[in-house]
């Protein structure tokens, strides 16, 4: 590969280069991160630790927010670096290393999201059959089937990433390494590899988008026949999904699903899906969902009630 590029390195360059910028877009997003951290974490303890997990539903749920956390720390952390030093730079390892972690986490995600719409779609459309069609073995392959999916999904757009000649300007206009960036300082035709982008990125994306929107319009269909009790609690947790598949599929289908070009906007966006969506995750779990709520009480109470009981003990002794 050393023969197809005489670079070593790329040049990130981020959102701005006003100082002032730079420092309000570090509070931000630590702050971001911070609270995606906080979140997921406070998410995958609850469910761990209560009965929540023997739940499908909260075992998808606790796997979402574990991608949540290895989907943005593959970008992340390196972003709020970036910006308290002056030169943005990414080795070429670490660049493809990027690449591929990003869509390998990312495509788990998309894969889970729908696992967790065919568990709704069960629970909801096919009560009586739910305890038998999600067993615990059913969860563990659809889970299964999420990783291999991701990998499906990563593996295609490394190597095109690595097969790229570069041998010019190795200035990236953007925060991450992303493969549409990575075509913009290629030296050769990319229309190809462009396409095939798209293809696997674009395509899966908005495929898995119409096959989660389909889905839920079933389950709104068949909720005109429920109580308006059971019409209520399944509407909060469907709106709670929908809410997730909207903030992550409308930019990744804006950035990947058009011809193979970079814009200006395409860093705004894709804060959306690294970071935004990440971060709200929790919240749209947890405050839409009264179960959650009730657990996360229970749990953290008993926490602190048995630290608060060691801590008595080692003070008598």
């Amino acid at each position: 590969m050393e023969s197809q590029r005489n670079i070593s390195e790329f040049i990130l360059l981020g959102f701005s280069q006003d100082p002032n910028i730079q420092l309000f877009c570090f509070m931000l997003f630590l702050l971001c991160y911070v609270s995606l951290l906080v979140g997921n974490l406070l998410i995958l303890v609850t469910i761990q630790c209560s009965s929540l997990f023997h739940q499908p539903m909260y075992y998808f749920l606790s796997h979402l927010s574990s991608m949540d956390i290895c989907y943005t720390s593959s970008v992340t952390p390196k972003l709020i670096g970036d910006l308290l030093v002056e030169s943005k730079s990414i080795s070429y390892g670490n660049c493809m290393l990027q690449v591929f972690t990003m869509h390998f986490f990312g495509g788990i995600e998309v894969f889970i999201l729908t696992s967790m719409a065919f568990d709704r779609y069960i629970a909801i459309c096919k009560p009586l059959h739910y305890m038998i069609i999600m067993k615990r073995s059913k969860c563990h392959l659809m889970v299964l089937a999420a990783w291999v999916g991701g990998a499906v999904h990563s593996f295609p757009q490394l190597f095109m990433a690595i097969m790229l000649p570069f041998c010019g300007p190795n200035e990236l206009d953007h925060y991450f390494c992303d493969t549409f960036s990575l075509l913009k300082v290629a030296c050769t035709d990319t229309y190809i590899t462009g396409v095939l982008v798209v293809a696997n990125s674009g395509i899966i994306a908005l495929v898995t988008f119409i096959v989660l929107v389909v889905s839920y319009a079933i389950i709104l269909f068949t909720l005109r026949n429920h109580s308006a009790e059971g019409r209520r609690k399944a509407l909060s947790t469907c709106g709670s999904h929908i809410t997730v598949v909207i903030l992550l599929f409308g930019p990744s289908i804006f950035v990947y699903l058009r011809p193979p070009t970079t814009f200006s906007e395409d860093k705004i966006f894709a804060l959306f899906y690294t970071i935004v969506a990440p971060m709200f995750n929790p919240l749209i779990y947890t405050l839409r969902n009264t179960e959650m709520k009730n657990a996360m009480r229970k749990v953290w109470c008993q926490i602190y009630v048995k630290r608060k009981h060691t801590n008595n003990f080692k003070t008598i002794n």
